[in-house]
């Protein structure tokens, strides 16, 4: 685990040189086609060598949960240990995680109508409204939803709207689902936000050089795809789509993308921070990866 730029692919290298692990990705952009210069999805002649599971299987008009996640991990999983290897889980979308980790409670199915209704509503009356209306159904969920969190949120209400019940009460009712593994949960990451602050915006930069900007605009002259879609709001993604939209002039596009990716950043870490059972690592550490085999000492494959 790890916020974003932070080093997880080089450390997750480096323990299959050294172990027979088979890599899952853990990333909520990487599981879109067409997106990889902006998600950094690793190129053809890496994942040649360290082969990623879970990387480009939709296209960005398909949804994807973190129920689907947890379903297609636990498959994957299933397989690379049937034939003795260890599956290595490698990303930053922490609800992924939990959802691997901690089980899902039983939820409906979404459904559009409701979804688009809420959303005109929030078009018409501002999602503060909406907020104020699952304040009144679901009050645990609005401590814990933000505002400007309107996937969440619209959910959170969808459920509510589909069951009677709030999506709290149903959390609460979840069945214990134990993950079949013995886990090592590992976090890598800058000790100084500075250094990745400036991880970040230098792979940024980068992602511009490589053609960013015309992987953006392909997806935007589809015709199909939108700002309400989860992959055209992956950080970066966004920020260039406005700029399409004419919202934002380059430079300011960069500037947003950039801060943007910090805020993914700094979300991260505050999930990490509260994280149980999670040994932390220095990106910089010149010996991070003999500490992290460390780890695995006496593991029996």
């Amino acid at each position: 685990m790890g916020p974003t730029a932070s080093g997880k692919t080089d450390l997750a290298m480096a323990l299959c040189d050294r172990l027979p692990c088979d890599i899952i990705s853990v990333d909520s952009a990487m599981i879109y086609r067409d997106m990889n210069i902006g998600t950094a999805t690793p190129d053809a002649a890496f994942l040649a060598r360290y082969p990623h599971r879970l990387v480009d299987i939709l296209d960005p008009a398909d949804s994807y949960s973190a129920a689907d996640f947890r379903a297609d991990a636990l498959r994957e999983m299933a397989e690379i240990t049937a034939a003795g290897r260890i599956p290595l889980l490698v990303g930053g979308t922490m609800l992924y995680y939990q959802a691997l980790l901690q089980g899902l409670a039983t939820l409906p199915p979404a459904d559009q109508t409701i979804r688009d209704r809420l959303v005109q509503e929030a078009e018409q009356h501002g999602w503060e409204s909406l907020h104020q209306r699952l304040q009144q159904v679901d009050p645990r969920a609005a401590q814990r939803i933000h505002p400007n969190d309107p996937q969440r949120m619209q959910r959170a209400l969808e459920v509510h709207e589909l069951t009677g019940r709030s999506m709290t009460e149903l959390w609460q009712e979840q069945e214990a689902q134990r993950l079949p593994y013995n886990v090592t949960q590992i976090c890598v990451m800058p000790a100084e936000r500075k250094t990745l602050h400036e991880r970040i915006e230098k792979r940024f930069h980068i992602m511009l050089e490589q053609g960013f900007e015309a992987e953006v605009r392909a997806l935007w002259q589809r015709g199909d795809l939108n700002l309400q879609m989860p992959s055209v709001r992956c950080v970066g993604y966004r920020q260039m789509w406005e700029y399409f939209d004419g919202l934002w002039d380059y430079p300011t596009m960069i500037e947003k993308g950039v801060i943007a990716t910090r805020q993914l950043a700094k979300r991260q870490v505050t999930w990490l921070r509260s994280w149980d059972n999670l040994h932390h690592f220095e990106s910089a550490d010149p010996n991070l990866t003999n500490n992290a085999l460390k780890l695995f000492d006496g593991i029996i494959i």
